[in-house]
């Protein structure tokens, strides 16, 4: 099941960002004391009593405005209620209810979502701030007052998060499903492909870069087994997102990315890879994600001997940090080799779950050890102590030395490829955790 979505939504210059820093425990947010200073939505993920869930920032809504910073704000945050599962609705307490807290608290209970309604600006420690009473005419429920600065009242504000997020789902069948992300660029064809897979045009298909802005979940089943497909909107280059909704389509590509059990990176057979593919590739690989790279509208690339075999060979060469991703050169328009993409999820999906014994770990390791000796320094050598496999989906392996700082990653690397070699994990990358033993000579 993917992560909850909060979002905090109100006006300008509500301490918004200060409350989402706080929680998050870290200063991504900007924080400056001037009106519509975060003009993006930033998310980040957050913990809570074991649940965790993904907290969104929001730019200020000022409903009447008409300049056009502020409508784009405006936007970007009604996008963010529409994905949100739980709202802060985040006022100024100092301010009171002022026509944009009454439109924004109008606009919200039509949403059938559930609001938290946050007062920040509360620096009363000494008892009930009376200025809260005014916000019940919001008919909100019990507002709760809070000053982010100080960090009063947050338990409270983060405990009524925790009751309102959704139950985790406890359906046995989940396992079984794999969940697909197709992620890439616009116009690469990723609408196409999940329309020719459905059979159906539910996705809304056309040339136009960036018709899709929403992830989209398909659920179906064939001979191959049961399958979630998230069709996502693409990821243009920067210079060309000049509509700030676009930016939320980079947030969206990413909450897709974390969803999936497996990621479709598709690429334009016509244009080959480029600087944008390479982002959204790091974006699966960073989030340790299966990955496949899909080279879409093959039918329409010009060929001559040797033409597959050269075109894979650049693929690597540009992706070469994912050169543990299998390919295949597909036509989402025609079908062509379409079906073969199951098999591959299928095994893609099964090696970014496999678990490795511990005996055999070290047994590949001490192998791959006699073969090439570990690096010294100063007279010193790397010792290998042992490895152990801490969690899958990525695998993920705790090798415990003698000295982290002899530990280079070149060496790494290579003991990498030997787990590769002996195990496959082949479309899934490898994570690797360094644990220091004092005292181990």
């Amino acid at each position: 099941m993917s992560k909850p979505v909060v979002a905090i939504i109100g006006k300008p210059n509500v301490g918004k960002s200060t409350f989402f820093n706080y929680i998050i425990g870290q200063r991504i947010s900007i924080v400056e004391d001037i009106p519509g200073v975060t003009r993006d939505r930033i998310y980040a993920e957050a913990n809570w009593r074991g649940r965790n869930f993904t907290l969104v920032d929001t730019g200020g809504i000022e409903p009447e405005s008409n300049d056009i910073i502020l409508s784009q704000m405006k936007e970007q945050a009604n996008i963010a209620i529409e994905i949100a599962d739980v709202i802060i609705f985040l006022t100024d307490i100092k301010q009171g209810v002022t026509a944009a807290d009454k439109d924004i608290a109008t606009m919200l209970k039509k949403s059938k979502k559930p609001v938290i309604l946050v007062c920040n600006k509360s620096d009363n420690f000494e008892g009930v701030d009376n200025n809260i009473y005014e916000f019940y005419s919001l008919g909100l429920g019990d507002p709760y007052a809070i000053s982010a600065v100080n960090a009063k009242g947050i338990g409270d504000v983060l405990d009524a998060i925790y009751d309102n997020l959704p139950e985790k789902d406890t359906d046995e069948d989940e396992k079984d499903v794999i969940k697909v992300a197709v992620v890439g660029k616009p116009n690469v064809g990723k609408s196409s492909l999940v329309n020719k897979i459905l059979g159906e045009n539910r996705v809304i298909v056309s040339n136009i870069a960036g018709t899709t802005r929403d992830a989209i979940d398909s659920e179906f089943e064939n001979e191959f087994g049961k399958y979630v497909l998230i069709d996502t909107a693409g990821v243009r280059k920067k210079n060309k997102i000049d509509d700030r909704i676009e930016k939320f389509s980079v947030m969206r590509t990413s909450l897709a990315i974390e969803r999936a059990d497996v990621c479709l990176l598709m690429i334009d057979a016509l244009e080959g890879v480029t600087e944008q593919d390479t982002k959204i590739a790091g974006l699966a690989h960073e989030a340790g994600k299966g990955i496949i790279i899909v080279i879409n509208k093959w039918d329409a690339y010009e060929k001559d001997t040797g033409t597959l075999e050269n075109y894979t060979k650049e693929v690597y060469e540009k992706l070469a940090y994912i050169s543990y991703a299998p390919i295949i050169f597909i036509s989402a328009k025609t079908g062509q080799r379409v079906n073969k993409l199951f098999e591959m999820i299928n095994a893609v999906a099964s090696q970014n779950a496999l678990r490795v014994s511990t005996a055999m770990l070290n047994q590949v390791i001490n192998e791959a050890i006699a073969l090439v000796q570990p690096p010294t320094d100063k007279g010193r050598r790397l010792k290998i102590l042992y490895i152990t496999q801490a969690t899958t989906k990525p695998p993920t392996f705790v090798i415990f030395v003698n000295s982290k700082k002899l530990f280079h990653f070149s060496y790494e690397r290579y003991l990498v490829n030997q787990i590769r070699k002996e195990f496959g994990l082949q479309g899934t990358p490898i994570r690797i955790i360094v644990r220091e033993k004092i005292n181990e000579e």
